[in-house]
């Protein structure tokens, strides 16, 4: 029981983070759900768990979605996460907790030199984007940090962008939950966690409404990469011991 309080609590924070920044739920609560249930069980759960809170953001700024960017971003995406996801269910838990922090380790600096080189995709280019990112999603859960600078680039902020960005990775993560669903790894209980875990994630997104607009470009970065550093040496730490 203190474990489920636990786990919900870091669920109501990540959530109202990722209603702010538009990522960071999952950088937040894996290292928590990887701990409590083990990494095999955690990344299913959390993938019923950002489905709900990318589920709440869109509701949360729905008249704000672009759906161009949404379609070529999410349609080659959606086979890309699920292919993803098949990959991920052969390899070996040690293997998944190495590579989730240092794929997050790696994104500290690589997100800030996208963001200094200041690019700017066209749709087709966030289209290799949606379809990279979507494979990379189905195997390392969060790739928040590539598809912030990849929506971004596309020229969308704020409400455009935290609507857009939460469309396309509910897309995402539904082909990704349908195919851990199709193979087995969603018994029921997994399920009922996470689905309560994502309960506390919608909650948070919502009330992370009210402050997206006071936060500042360098509170945003700032916030990201410390999340990501957390969260990265915490997966590594748990892969060797």
């Amino acid at each position: 029981m203190v474990s489920y309080i636990f786990v919900l609590s870091v669920g109501l924070v990540a959530g109202c983070v990722s209603g702010v920044v538009g990522t960071g739920s999952s950088i937040m609560l894996l290292p928590v759900l990887v701990f409590t249930f083990g990494p095999k069980q955690a990344v299913p759960i959390m993938a019923i768990a950002a489905l709900m809170a990318n589920l709440a953001r869109v509701l949360a700024w729905w008249r704000h979605v672009h759906w161009r960017a949404f379609a070529a971003y999410a349609v080659p995406g959606v086979p890309a996460a699920a292919l993803g996801a098949r990959t991920l269910l052969v390899l070996p838990s040690s293997i998944i907790e190495m590579a989730l922090g240092i794929f997050f380790l790696s994104m500290i600096p690589g997100r800030r030199w996208l963001v200094r080189q200041d690019f700017r995709l066209a749709l087709w280019q966030l289209a290799l984007a949606g379809t990279v990112i979507g494979f990379l999603t189905g195997i390392v859960l969060s790739t928040g940090p590539l598809s912030v600078p990849a929506f971004t680039s596309f020229g969308l902020s704020k409400g455009p962008f935290l609507a857009t960005e939460a469309a396309s990775s509910l897309a995402l993560y539904v082909s990704k939950t349908i195919t851990f669903r199709e193979l087995g790894a969603l018994p029921a209980d997994t399920m009922i966690q996470g689905l309560l875990v994502g309960a506390s994630l919608m909650v948070g997104a919502f009330a992370g409404k009210a402050i997206v607009l006071r936060m500042t470009a360098p509170t945003f970065q700032n916030l990201l990469d410390a999340l990501m550093l957390c969260s990265g040496l915490s997966l590594i730490w748990t892969s060797v011991h």
